[in-house]
């Protein structure tokens, strides 16, 4: 019996030339490089020029993506951004990165879930996919958080950095067996009676202003292992594979004790995780994307590879995605 899936045809991602370190951290906040490691692992994050926009970084990482797969914009045919941070309150910012790329058939839309957008936006482009309403679909995470963030709070400014990664899904015919190559199974999953403790406390509809990140960081921690866990076992239970059939865990890069405790709960092996976050720090949305690429251009990511994903955003929003490469 022939089976849809949602195979990665491509991918590419892009980070702004500034870079900010621990050091130049601690000349604007009471802060220092040993403070941040130890609870982060975070030790520089890349920062977006005056003028640069989620738009830009968004459609630097898509024309990487394209060139990767091998495609022009034309056998595109739609755009899902993932950001907590658009160029405006309105148009969505895909259709932004649609003008800029010389996009003018399809559909282009954004997702909101925070950090977890990508993990969203990639189970929704799979939902699109298999159900024949589209044949490739360019998914993107891009941020510019450093634009909500308060950086007199040195709780919050030393974790956030700007990015942006993208992937190409493109539907292939394969045997509707856990062995096919692409998405294999996503599971979404929210809880907005956590909103207090990560979000920004501003809006169009509330403040009329952009506001500023704010986060209970004790709690998202205490929250985060056990959230992430939670969608990857029933990834697991969906397919029959478990934690040593894995060849990659690709998380989102948020706190390197987040990562490694999950990995540790889920009995992942240390050395099947991919951490960017110690040069990236927490691109939210894009941080997934962009670990995605980096491990595929270093060659750790091969065709055929078995890999997990996961996040967990404010709101809260968390999620996986199981796909083989």
């Amino acid at each position: 019996m022939s089976f849809i899936r949602s195979v990665v045809l491509g991918c590419g991602s892009y980070l702004p030339e500034k870079t900010l370190t621990n050091a130049q951290l601690s000349e604007i906040v009471d802060t220092s490089d040993e403070w941040i490691v130890q609870r982060t692992g975070i030790r520089e994050r890349h920062i977006a020029a005056d003028g640069e926009l989620t738009s830009d970084l968004a459609t630097a990482a898509a024309k990487l993506a394209l060139a990767d797969a091998g495609l022009s914009i034309g056998e595109i045919d739609m755009i899902i951004v993932a950001t907590a941070t658009p160029d405006d309150t309105f148009p969505a910012t895909a259709v932004t990165v649609q003008r800029k790329l010389g996009m003018e058939h399809g559909a282009a839309f954004d997702m909101q879930a925070v950090c977890s957008g990508f993990v969203f936006a990639l189970s929704t482009a799979d939902a699109f996919i298999r159900a024949s309403q589209a044949k490739r679909i360019l998914v993107i995470g891009a941020e510019t958080f450093s634009r909500i963030l308060d950086w007199t709070d040195r709780t919050t400014c030393v974790l956030f950095g700007d990015g942006a990664g993208a992937v190409i899904l493109g539907a292939s015919v394969q045997d509707g067996t856990r062995e096919d190559r692409g998405v294999l199974t996503t599971h979404l999953r929210s809880d907005g009676r956590h909103r207090e403790k990560l979000y920004v406390d501003g809006g169009p509809s509330s403040t009329g202003t952009v506001g500023h990140l704010r986060m209970e960081g004790r709690e998202v921690f205490k929250h985060a292992v056990g959230m992430i866990t939670d969608v990857i076992e029933d990834a697991f239970r969906a397919t029959g594979y478990g934690a040593d059939d894995v060849d990659w865990f690709v998380p989102h890069q948020a706190n390197l004790r987040i990562i490694d405790g999950s990995a540790k709960k889920l009995g992942i092996e240390s050395d099947k995780v991919v951490r960017t976050v110690m040069l990236h720090g927490n691109t939210s949305a894009a941080s997934i994307p962009l670990a995605l690429s980096v491990a595929r251009d270093d060659g750790r990511i091969k065709r055929g590879d078995l890999i997990l994903l996961e996040a967990m955003g404010g709101g809260f929003t968390w999620g996986s995605v199981l796909l083989r490469w």
